[in-house]
């Protein structure tokens, strides 16, 4: 079939920038994935989304006019439902015919082209039809109704149009932005769909300010980003434009010199690039006493507040000069320099003031300003909390180091959330744990203490890095487990798609801190010696927290490529110390690419099978007497259990957790040997329980490191 490239354009006012990419991609890719539902595209159709602050566009190559007409084979009903015992039409068969538009004129003409054909057990009769392609005007019209249906919009707006008609009047419309052109170019013949009150045409609109021509013409659907650029001063495709603004930023970066270089920030540079049409980058600067002043601070007002990139040094200090995204490209750049000077400048003057108020009282002084400020209504105020922090944080220290440990932990866990009073902080919540840091070196308190207070909210996101020293990690495990055991101990769980106490994440941050920091802590003994600090405001649902954080553990595992199997067969044990974790895994990955696993495996989960019915009739001891060992092959087996365990066991209690499963491998053929010869389940007692307190030995000495049965296929 003959085809065209097709271009549609929205052109409305201003764009969410927070949601522009988004909103783009969703319109492009919906468009076309409608059109080739309709098949009006082929096997070799691209689609290229375009999105800048006053427009949504998507370019379609390989478009028809019209869609192939479809041959369609359709099911009736059964023959015993659709004829009679004479072969003739039922009035049952007749209704579905004419429903379907079939021609009845003839009704013995119209059954006789009928297909028949096998349905199951039965026969059927089939009706074969010719279904029309779509043509573009109505496939188009269908496709750009449902691709503005689907947009992703943060929120929706209503505003009026006046009515095109012989009535005047006003209609309501809703969409994310008043819309005031449509373009709806196939080759250079425009579509007449119409959308949002506007009917599509071959004109949109420019820069506001820099456009050479308005309206800009669009003469062909391949020539819109060319056409806009040239004539609209826009670069319409939003990934152009930000490749544009990276570049620039980094000339501007090289014109400064002395290894300057912008901030890097992808969020800050998908929104600015959001919010020009046409990028113009400047480099102004701001007065350098303001740089006494923490870089957190400036850096934050400056991208936050005023959308400008930072410049840093070589050391990655920061300098006193930025840069500024224009939407405008003057001869005379000094008049749009010198505004954003002028505007910065109150910025930092504010953050320079909260600094000098914040100093003025120390760290210590504001501990009491906690207990006014709400926490939670079921577990009380920051106050309280910070109590409960210290006494967890207190408990942790004394089992991972001496008194100088408890002491910088207890006080760190004392002002760590001190900052949260200040007024650089009040401002900007960002940076809570950044001030505390600065506030505390102030007061004098020395970093290991200073760090512990900003490192306690590590790791804030994955990938963060944890805390620096060992007091810094027992506040972030304190603090953690604060929140985990007290929102679990008053049912505050999280939902599918709602956590707002980041349960998920402190979860894991305590996972990783055990295991990344090797930590000689039990969960279970964590989770438990946390309840107490919370007295009689919660429950304790220490059982139920700790399955929430091997579920996590277990996820995070898989993320990190081990098989569900491997990790499932791990974690089934409960590991307590979570740092050796990791080595069991490796342990289990090399076990299970020995040629004995398989079968060691398989018996593993004959033998679990067999002590859990034993068991039903009371707890098997894991004891054997030799003097009633009679069949060889389960003499066999105990010499080797002899032999090979003790070694297993000391190899697993030197931390070789491969060595100690590698040497347990060589009971495949003693195990083999005792299923195909000895009956486990003898009718004489004292034989029977001997036999089952041997194969309990088995278990445990085959189970330290991992439940093996899991392996088994």
């Amino acid at each position: 079939m003959t085809t065209q490239n097709l271009l549609v354009e929205l052109f409305v006012e201003e764009l969410p920038p927070k949601a522009l990419q988004k909103l783009g991609d969703a319109f492009a890719s919906v468009l076309a994935d409608q059109l080739r539902a309709q098949g009006l595209t082929s096997a070799d159709t691209a689609v290229t989304a375009y999105a800048s602050p006053r427009r949504l566009a998507a370019h379609v190559s390989h478009v028809a006019i019209k869609a192939e007409d479809k041959a369609v084979q359709q099911k009736l009903m059964p023959v015993s439902v659709g004829l009679n015992a004479e072969g003739q039409a039922t009035p049952a068969l007749l209704k579905k015919l004419q429903a379907l538009g079939a021609d009845l004129s003839d009704p013995a003409a119209a059954v006789a082209a009928l297909k028949r054909a096998p349905d199951g057990k039965a026969e059927a009769l089939f009706y074969d039809s010719l279904v029309t392609g779509a043509t573009l005007d109505t496939g188009l019209q269908k496709a750009l109704d449902e691709a503005i249906a689907k947009l992703p919009i943060p929120k929706v707006m209503s505003y009026q149009l006046e009515t095109d008609c012989e009535l005047p009047g006003w209609s309501s419309v809703h969409f994310v932005r008043p819309a005031h052109g449509l373009v709806a170019l196939h080759g250079t013949t425009v579509v007449p769909v119409k959308a949002l009150g506007l009917t599509a045409g071959c004109t949109t609109q420019g820069h506001r300010f820099e456009a050479l021509v308005s309206p800009v013409v669009v003469p062909h659907a391949d020539q819109y980003a060319e056409v806009l650029h040239s004539d609209g001063a826009v670069i319409a495709s939003f990934a152009a434009r930000r490749a544009e603004i990276a570049r620039q930023l980094a000339a501007a970066a090289a014109q400064v010199g002395n290894g300057a270089r912008p901030i890097e920030d992808d969020a800050l540079l998908d929104e600015v690039t959001a919010l020009v049409e046409r990028p113009n980058v400047l480099i102004c600067q701001f007065e350098e006493q303001f740089l006494d002043v923490p870089q957190e601070c400036l850096i934050l007002t400056m991208k936050a507040n005023q959308k400008y990139f930072p410049l840093l040094d070589a050391a990655g200090k920061l300098t006193n000069k930025f840069l500024v995204v224009s939407n405008i490209s003057p001869e005379d750049t000094s008049f749009v320099t010198g505004g954003n000077e002028r505007v910065v400048r109150p910025r930092l003057a504010d953050a320079k003031f909260f600094f000098d108020q914040d100093r003025k009282k120390t760290l210590a002084s504001r501990v009491e300003g906690l207990s006014k400020v709400v926490y939670h209504n079921k577990l009380g105020t920051q106050g309280e909390r910070v109590e409960r922090v210290r006494a967890i944080a207190k408990a942790i220290a004394k089992q991972l180091g001496d008194a100088a440990l408890v002491a910088d932990a207890d006080q760190a866990a004392l002002l760590a959330k001190t900052d949260l009073v200040t007024d650089m902080v009040g401002e900007f919540p960002e940076l809570q744990g950044t001030m505390g840091r600065y506030y505390a070196l102030n007061d004098g308190l020395g970093e290991v203490v200073a760090d512990a207070i900003e490192d306690h909210y590590k790791p804030r996101f994955a990938g963060d890095t944890l805390p620096r020293n060992t007091a810094g990690v027992v506040v972030a495990l304190a603090d953690k487990l604060e929140t985990l055991v007290g929102m679990f101990g008053i049912g505050n769980l999280p939902t599918g798609d709602r956590d707002p106490f980041a349960l998920r994440r402190h979860a894991l941050g305590v996972i990783r801190m055990l295991v990344e920091k090797d930590l000689p802590l039990d969960l279970n003994a964590l989770l438990a010696g946390a309840v107490p600090a919370f007295g009689d405001k919660i429950t304790d649902a220490s059982a139920a927290l700790a399955d929430f954080i091997y579920d996590r553990l277990a996820g995070s595992l898989r993320e990190q490529g081990y098989s569900a199997q491997e990790v499932d067969a791990v974690l089934a044990l409960r590991p307590q110390r979570l740092a050796q974790v990791p080595q069991f895994l490796a342990a289990v990955r090399a076990f299970a690419a020995l040629p004995e696993s398989p079968a060691l495996a398989a018996a593993n989960k004959r033998v679990g099978n067999i002590l859990k019915k034993a068991e039903l009739e009371g707890p098997v001891d894991a004891h054997v007497n030799p003097a009633l060992l009679q069949e060889q092959a389960e003499k066999d087996l105990y010499t080797a259990l002899q032999r090979f365990v003790p070694e297993a066991n000391d190899q697993f209690d030197a931390g070789d957790y491969t060595a100690s499963l590698q040497t347990l491998a060589v009971l495949r053929a003693p195990v083999d040997a005792f299923f195909d010869d000895v009956m486990v389940n003898a009718e004489q007692l004292d034989l029977r329980l001997n036999r089952q307190g041997l194969l309990k030995t088995l278990h445990e000495a085959m189970n330290r490191v991992a439940d093996l049965s899991r392996l088994a296929s």
